[in-house]
């Protein structure tokens, strides 16, 4: 898929710097209109952080688990194009102190840490736990926590793992962080409520390729090593890397949580039964397990008697490492804003995806924000 610039004095209608989902896919897209496109990449190799790595025939997602689900249809059709997605419903677990909960929050789970066997009950423990806590409006994620599954299930679940994961007391979190989190009272597993949901059938990397068919790529090719060259090389940029980065840090620099991964591969046919386990207290420093032959159980080209998983830990982001997340705080959004009304006022450049927009994006919502920022850019 990597090639090279034939001459220096190459040209191109859009230089994309990233080849993760925004900038594969707003690349295919611009060529298929007949724009000629250029993808460059820092990292050795192309799809960003949905890149896979083959290990025994099993594909690791060597940048965290990414599990695909929307209800755009649109969108889904869009991805299948490229690649067929399997069936994989993710089921997580939670294990805290040895003891497993079923993941979302819904009646299983309430079963589990109380013994109800009804809704009515299960809401009713939730009201009971809420008013004695004293909350009316939550104004931070404990309080949010608690008003939406009570303080119980707050404590073993939520707590703990949450301050690993963001390395902040769940007090100095802004609520808005948990009410994404999924609570049903009915006795269903599954995380997402979207009506499509899937792992791309041989891995993330054939939808990569399908992505990227035909387009002119660079591997190892640092944008910032040598700015003047690539910025004259196009008419216009697109930009998926770190938004404080490309205006030189002017405003200070925005923070971010990163992952590390310890990786290991196990001789033995299966190792939690599972592809997600959490891992909710703080005895243990990682925050889940992931068993990536699981996302894939339709895969005849693994080892059988191998298995791969992966610890994540979750830690504050320093230079030379890979920013995850963007630390949703007000003093960080007020940085943000100031950079935004810089990118606001570049007419050469396309800011898109997580880290040029600093903020969280699932897979659909990256591919359908492209599709939109294509459009209007196609109208002009």
């Amino acid at each position: 898929m990597a090639g090279t610039i034939q001459t220096k004095f190459s040209h191109y209608d859009y230089l994309i710097i990233g080849s993760g989902l925004y900038g594969a896919t707003f690349a295919h897209l611009a060529t298929k209109a007949g724009k000629k496109c250029l993808v460059i990449d820092k990292r050795p190799q192309l799809g960003g952080n949905i890149y896979c790595e083959d290990v025994d025939g099993i594909h690791v997602h060597k940048y965290g688990a990414h599990i695909f689900h929307t209800s755009n249809k649109k969108v889904w059709d869009f991805v299948n194009s490229f690649v067929q997605f399997n069936r994989y419903t993710n089921f997580p677990v939670a294990n805290f102190h040895g003891k497993l909960f079923s993941l979302p929050f819904n009646m299983n789970t309430f079963y589990q840490m109380w013994g109800v066997t009804t809704p009515a009950q299960a809401m009713a423990k939730i009201e009971q736990q809420k008013k004695e806590c004293g909350i009316a409006e939550p104004k931070n994620l404990e309080e949010q926590a608690i008003s939406l599954v009570g303080r119980d299930i707050y404590e073993t679940l939520v707590k703990e793992y949450t301050e690993k994961q963001w390395g902040r007391k769940c007090t100095e979190l802004p609520s808005f962080i948990i009410k994404r989190l999924p609570v049903r009272f009915t006795f269903d597993n599954n995380y997402f409520n979207d009506a499509y949901q899937g792992i791309p059938i041989g891995g993330y990397n054939k939808l990569t390729e399908g992505l990227l068919a035909g387009i002119e790529t660079i591997c190892g090719a640092d944008y910032f090593a040598d700015r003047e060259k690539w910025d004259d090389i196009a008419e216009k940029i697109v930009f998926t890397g770190k938004i404080d980065e490309f205006f030189g840090y002017r405003f200070g620099k925005l923070e971010y949580r990163t992952v590390r991964f310890e990786t290991e591969i196990l001789d033995k046919q299966n190792f939690q039964g599972n592809a997600v386990v959490n891992y909710t207290s703080h005895n243990e420093p990682y925050t889940r397990i992931i068993e990536h032959k699981h996302f894939e159980p339709e895969n005849p080209t693994y080892n059988q008697n191998k298995t791969v998983i992966s610890k994540e830990y979750s830690t504050e982001w320093h230079e030379g490492v890979e920013p995850f997340y963007p630390v949703n705080d007000e003093k960080n959004a007020e940085v943000y804003k100031k950079y935004k009304e810089l990118a606001q006022n570049q007419n050469k450049v396309i800011f898109g995806g997580r880290l040029a927009e600093y903020r969280y994006y699932d897979m659909d919502d990256v591919i359908e924000k492209c599709m939109k920022d294509w459009e209007e850019e196609n109208e002009r």
